[in-house]
C-alpha cells in the first residue's frame, strides 16, 4: 500500500522563517512540490546583480559551483526544519556535515533558473542525508549527496 503524498510549498517569507540564512547567502527563492521531508524542488533565480559575479568572473559571470551545493543544502534543510517545526520545537541551526559524489556538469550564468531536486536518502534522529540534482531548463548542471544536522536546543 503506497503512502499518499502531502504536497506543499514555501514562498520566500516561509523560507526566511525556516532558515537562518540571509542575503547575500540565501541561495533559494522558493520551494515547490514539497512532499513532507521526502523530496522537494527549490528554485534559485540567478541574476547578474549578485555580488559573487563581481569576481567570478569579470566579463564572464559563472555562478560558483559551491553555491549550487549550498542551494541544495538550504533546500533540503528547509524541508527538514518544516517537517519538525512545532510551536514548542524550532530549529536553531542547520549544520552541513557531508558532501559526497559531487559533480559539476555545466556552467550556470545570469538569467538561468536553477531547480534543486532533493530526495531524502536517510535520517537518524537530527541527522539527514539527501541526494540532490541542480537543473537548468531540465539539463543536469550539478549533483551531490549531502548530509546535515539540525540543532533544536
Amino acid at each position: 500500500m503506497s503512502e499518499t503524498r502531502e504536497l506543499g510549498s514555501a514562498d520566500i517569507q516561509k523560507v526566511l522563517e525556516l532558515l537562518p540564512h540571509r542575503y547575500p547567502f540565501l541561495m533559494i527563492d522558493r520551494i515547490i512540490e514539497i512532499d513532507r521531508d521526502e523530496s522537494c524542488i527549490g528554485i534559485k533565480n540567478v541574476t547578474a546583480n549578485e555580488p559573487q559575479f563581481t569576481g567570478h568572473f569579470p566579463g564572464l559571470p559563472v555562478f560558483p559551483g559551491v553555491l549550487l551545493i549550498e542551494g541544495m543544502a538550504q533546500t533540503a534543510g528547509a524541508i527538514c526544519c518544516r517537517h519538525i517545526m512545532t510551536d514548542e520545537l524550532k530549529t536553531k541551526q542547520v549544520f552541513f556535515m557531508t558532501i559526497d559524489k559531487c559533480k559539476f556538469r555545466k556552467p550556470v550564468v545570469p538569467g538561468d533558473q536553477v531547480r534543486f531536486h532533493m530526495t531524502k536518502i536517510n535520517q537518524r534522529k537530527t541527522m539527514w542525508w539527501f541526494r540532490g540534482e541542480a537543473r537548468v531548463d531540465g539539463a543536469l548542471v550539478a549533483q551531490a549527496e549531502i548530509g546535515a544536522m539540525l540543532v533544536t536546543e
